[in-house]
């Protein structure tokens, strides 16, 4: 049996923006960023009531990740906007040309298309590349070895996974502005530790706290990586071997479509498992966020006092009011 902690363990929970976080409770939602004077841009909003399906075991975690991804898509814009983040940099020959060809309004409508063009763009590499690579490269080691070695393609697969996923954030902790974004996922961590903890949230206590928490996305992602790889273990797919085909990718781009009805019950175990890592304290639950803990060394940094107070800002609209319990 799992033992659960004597300390307080809140559903609160939230994300980094551009200068800035994103909090939600049981009831509030709210974010904070600081604007281009220094001031902070509060803004709360009610949360719709969960429904059955936000609730379901197993199904609540594919809904509860898409609906997240939605939410915090919409804040990173809305927050990139407040802070002026690029306002300050010239329009390139591009841009100007837009604007004298179409006008301003035109010239903004169609760098809106562009801009969503791009990021579907950057959205099709980065699956192409996620998905598409591991089992693309498994292939081509398989045929020049001419063995069957197929026992082991979703273990190599799964493996090359977390290598690329913990380069890729790595590479992105270089920026300049993602490191500013890491900092406010720390002070993010860092705040909810403090309220846990059932101490004041002031910036002085907020300091004191780890800024790693096993609630945390991107323990979410490594689990869900490290649960498709038993998943994928044991379910047979090999389209190769099914159907004759030798060229690797088209082997690769059918292992990847096949793969994919399975993806939402991976998500769905991840799911209860990050709850689990969040509820109790256990052997079992360190083991299983010893990775996702790991990797927050790259994806939080330690926040200034400035990024802090946005924390406490973007938490105290979402704390619990009279008779709420925001407890797991």
């Amino acid at each position: 049996m799992t033992k659960k902690d004597s300390g307080k363990k809140t559903t609160i929970g939230g994300q980094a923006l551009i200068e800035g976080i994103m909090m939600k409770g049981v009831s509030v939602g709210a974010m904070a960023v600081r604007k281009p004077d220094g001031s902070l841009y509060v803004e709360e909003w009610e949360l719709p009531e969960k429904k059955w399906y936000n609730k379901a075991v197993f199904v609540r975690g594919c809904i509860n990740f898409v609906q997240t991804l939605k939410e915090g898509y919409t804040c990173i814009n809305k927050s990139a906007e407040i802070s002026g983040v690029g306002e300050d940099e010239e329009p390139t020959k591009f841009d100007l040309w837009l604007e004298k060809t179409f006008g301003e309004k035109g010239a903004m409508a169609i760098a809106e298309v562009i801009a969503g063009l791009l990021v579907f763009l950057m959205i099709a590499v980065m699956i192409a590349t996620f998905f598409f690579l591991p089992s693309f490269l498994f292939n081509l080691i398989e045929n020049a070895v001419s063995a069957d070695i197929s026992m082991w393609k979703s273990a190599f697969e799964g493996v090359l996974k977390l290598v690329l996923f913990v380069a890729y954030m790595a590479l992105t902790a270089q920026m300049k502005t993602m490191k500013r974004v890491y900092c406010y996922h720390g002070a993010e961590h860092k705040t909810i530790a403090c309220y846990e903890a059932g101490k004041p949230l002031t910036v002085e206590n907020i300091k004191t706290m780890r800024r790693f928490h096993p609630r945390c996305g991107t323990s979410f992602i490594i689990i869900t990586l490290l649960v498709s790889i038993i998943v994928y273990s044991l379910i047979p797919i090999d389209p190769a071997g099914w159907w004759g085909i030798e060229n690797a990718a088209l082997s690769a781009i059918l292992r990847v479509l096949i793969k994919l009805p399975a993806l939402p019950v991976i998500v769905g175990i991840s799911y209860e498992l990050i709850r689990l890592a969040g509820k109790y304290t256990n052997v079992f639950t360190k083991i299983l966020s010893a990775p996702g803990l790991w990797m927050q060394r790259i994806t939080t940094k330690e926040p200034d006092s400035s990024q802090i107070e946005a924390a406490i800002a973007a938490i105290t609209p979402c704390l619990p009011k009279n008779g709420e319990d925001d407890n797991w």
